[in-house]
């Protein structure tokens, strides 16, 4: 801890005034983040590293697994960060992030690790659609490569569940929102993303488009609505 506290000075000391035009900006005008992304808690994977974000460029929310549980009418404060982000700030871009290793898709797909941790086992309940594709679609899949399976289909379950919240239905509805879902290969120091057209997961690469879960486009059912935006 006497480390993390040192770096806080330092922080104070050294980092802060190499950015003090930006804090100042950011302090007089308010924010308005690219993007928000919801990741998983693990202490490895640290959105504004992985994106070399700014102070201002991400709206974030950590939480065990990088869940989105469905829209209730129960508050949340998943369902909160996303309601603001989107309502408030204007984001237009959602990525949920998975990873490799992760902890809580090991509970999901050995819930005997849960004992003694009801509330985990509660929050979990949100991923076990995932867990259900593993066990129905990858019945030959073992141990290690089931819980990386859990992990990439989690990501898939969490983007349906993104969907369910108002805002973001609305949001999509308009053209306004595109979603993503990444998953980070910590042991490969890798990033692959969602393809919304193929369903599977590919390494991101800058000479390639980025693969994108949703596309921003307005989406509409009435062709009534259809019609009048086209006069």
């Amino acid at each position: 801890m006497n480390e993390l506290i040192g770096r806080v000075f330092d922080f104070e000391k050294r980092v802060y005034p190499l950015s003090d035009g930006l804090y100042a900006k950011l302090a007089s005008q308010g924010q308005s983040p690219k993007a928000l992304m919801i990741s998983c808690a693990d202490s490895r994977v640290v959105p504004e590293h992985i994106m070399q974000a700014q102070p201002g460029d991400l709206f974030v929310c950590r939480n065990a697994g990088n869940i989105v549980p469905p829209f209730a009418t129960q508050n949340g404060g998943v369902s909160s960060t996303v309601e603001y982000a989107v309502a408030a700030l204007g984001v237009g871009d959602i990525i949920v992030c998975g990873h490799s290793d992760c902890g809580a898709m090991k509970a999901l797909m050995n819930p005997e690790m849960l004992t003694g941790m009801p509330n985990v086992a509660a929050w979990l309940r949100h991923s076990h659609a995932a867990e259900s594709v593993v066990r129905g679609g990858y019945p030959e899949m073992e141990s290690a490569a089931a819980v990386r399976a859990a992990s990439l289909e989690n990501v898939v379950v969490q983007l349906a569940h993104l969907r369910t919240h108002p805002s973001v239905a609305a949001g999509i509805a308009r053209g306004e929102i595109a979603l993503h879902g990444w998953f980070v290969d910590i042991h490969a120091g890798q990033v692959l993303g969602l393809d919304g057209e193929t369903g599977r997961f590919v390494p991101m690469r800058d000479d390639r488009p980025l693969p994108v879960a949703l596309p921003a486009a307005r989406r509409v059912a009435s062709d009534i609505a259809m019609a009048e935006a086209a006069e």
